[in-house]
């Protein structure tokens, strides 16, 4: 049972992850416990039982994590960051698996798991000199258990298989996962990742948030089939869960954490929600889809539906959401202020960090460098 936002198990258990669970026959293909009604529904498989506080706690982790994104949006678009990958509509899938991962777990994200960031623990002004173009992440990947963002898509699910791997053979307690997204699932270096993790039965869950389009690419042009049932064919099991839906990704997601600690192999989990804004901010999804779709899965937005469900069980008051939305404007703040302070670099310290030991080669390149940044200097 678990009784904090941060951490602890699920009533799930690892054995409703068997491989015959992807096979729609044998009962509900989305798992679901709360409708965009925001009322609480029973699965067969995955049940999550918390105390009011933790209720309460990713309610407000959904907030903040929202208000993160639309933050560094704004920031984005008044010219204070280069670009941003928001997101909108996602917030749901990020902190339910977020909120799974324990201190022992390793998560590698791809460029847009801002969520999953605030739930380890990283700071969001930290996420924001990679898009400001002042370095090159920002943090320690071993202080919180948390990867530098990957932008060649799908390669961090090779990263976190290796990881993953290295975590069974040291015989430590603990897991992998690898965020990823519809599109990167097209890509060789994530199928080559499921060979792997299968093969080596290693202790790692592959998290595909499947927001609907791959930047302007639909659906139907990824896959003919259900992404999770792809995991079959690997030989691990799947299961695609509502991904606007925090308590049931909470659910999934713990129990294929557990399955992968206890040495049963990798799990697939295709969190189905949808990317209510652009792909990144020099995207325009009104070129390449309907607005009406958009209005449809407004209705069934994570943050209204938690509200609902906080409201209609005598959890949440006036007061008590009241209190979330001026923490998330104390937060916005401290995005605005701290983002404004990130220095620009000292241009050579591009070659700090390249090598441990130095190249001559990159010595060579660092003197071009400084005698072609000193000719500005000398024509004042």
């Amino acid at each position: 049972m678990s009784r904090a936002p941060g951490g602890g198990k699920g009533a799930a258990t690892a054995s409703a992850l068997s491989v015959q669970a992807v096979q729609p026959s044998e009962g509900p293909e989305l798992v679901q416990l709360l409708t965009p009604e925001g009322e609480r529904v029973e699965h067969p498989d995955y049940s999550l039982d918390l105390d009011e506080e933790a209720y309460r706690g990713l309610y407000r982790d959904l907030v903040m994590v929202r208000r993160i994104d639309t933050e560094a949006t704004a920031l984005q678009r008044q010219g204070e960051l280069g670009l941003w990958a928001s997101l909108l509509g996602q917030e749901a899938a990020q902190v339910g698996a977020g909120r799974s991962l324990t201190e022992r777990d390793f998560a590698f994200p791809t460029y847009r798991e801002h969520g999953v960031a605030y739930c380890k623990g990283v700071d969001p002004v930290t996420l924001l000199g990679l898009f400001r173009g002042v370095n090159q992440g920002g943090w320690n990947p071993r202080d919180k258990g948390f990867q530098l963002y990957t932008i060649v898509i799908g390669s961090q699910t090779l990263h976190a298989t290796g990881y993953a791997m290295g975590i069974q053979r040291d015989g430590a307690d603990g897991a992998a996962m690898a965020f990823f997204g519809d599109g990167a699932s097209s890509q060789g270096d994530v199928n080559e990742a499921f060979v792997w993790a299968s093969v080596f039965q290693a202790p790692i869950v592959f998290f595909c948030q499947n927001n609907q389009w791959a930047i302007s690419e639909p659906l139907e042009r990824q896959s003919r089939i259900p992404l999770y049932q792809r995991a079959r064919g690997f030989g691990f099991p799947g299961v695609r869960v509502d991904g606007n839906d925090v308590l049931a990704v909470r659910a999934v997601t713990e129990a294929a954490l557990e399955r992968a600690r206890e040495g049963s192999g990798p799990t697939l989990i295709e969190a189905f929600t949808y990317r209510m804004g652009p792909h990144t901010t020099s995207d325009d999804p009104t070129r390449y889809r309907l607005a009406a779709e958009l209005e449809t899965w407004k209705l069934k937005d994570p943050i209204e539906r938690m509200k609902a469900y906080l409201s209609r069980s005598g959890m949440g008051n006036g007061e008590f959401f009241d209190q979330v939305d001026k923490a998330a404007d104390e937060l916005a703040a401290h995005i605005r202020a701290g983002c404004l302070a990130l220095a620009d670099p000292d241009p050579i310290t591009l070659f700090d960090h390249v090598y441990a030991g130095g190249s001559s080669l990159l010595d060579e390149e660092r003197e071009q460098l400084a005698t072609y940044l000193a000719s500005f200097e000398a024509a004042r």
